[in-house]
């Protein structure tokens, strides 16, 4: 509940009109809203452990990190600008190459959210009192992905490596949706 659009066509019915997005603001006040990835920006999306770690150390390192945002209380999600837009046909993979469960061994807690995904928009609630919230806005520019990559990779295999995430079910957290 509360992390997956209403509409199984939310890939068609994306947009930026802001007469579209008020309509359903008002028809449906206490839902989320998602932000596609893949077009403008993508979402590199890490364990809260590794997340906490690498922003501190691409911070003290003055690295423009960008928006980042907490997800209830397990994940980190770093928006950054997209590696690949529909106008660079050859440059894009489908979100789906790194986020099933069988592929989390190999990609120790990192899915980059890229074409074909969505995460969502803080500020957001989800089951219980829980929430998705920034703790950097929107106001930070988007940075290249490849930027924050290395430090998010090594503090995401140090958290895989830690006690606390031998104990994680990978199915449950796989996400947005595992199959």
């Amino acid at each position: 509940p509360a992390r997956h659009p209403i509409s199984f066509a939310w890939q068609t019915q994306s947009t930026t009109d802001r007469a579209q997005i008020e309509r359903w603001a008002r028809s449906q006040p206490l839902a989320n809203f998602i932000t596609a990835t893949g077009m403008i920006h993508d979402v590199l999306d890490v364990p809260l452990t590794a997340g906490r770690s690498a922003l501190e150390r691409l911070l003290a390192a003055g690295i423009d990190v960008g928006p980042v945002a907490q997800s209830g209380e397990d994940r980190m999600l770093f928006f950054t600008a997209t590696r690949g837009t529909p106008e660079d046909e050859d440059e894009w993979w489908p979100c789906e190459l790194d986020c099933h469960p069988e592929t989390m061994d190999a990609h120790p807690g990192l899915r980059w959210h890229c074409r074909g995904s969505y995460v969502l928009l803080p500020p957001a609630r989800l089951p219980g009192e829980l929430d998705v919230r920034w703790v950097r806005g929107p106001e930070h520019e988007l940075p290249d992905p490849l930027t924050l990559l290395e430090t998010l990779t090594d503090a995401c295999a140090r958290y895989a490596g830690s006690a606390e995430q031998s104990e994680l079910d990978h199915d449950s957290i796989a996400w947005p949706l595992s199959r």
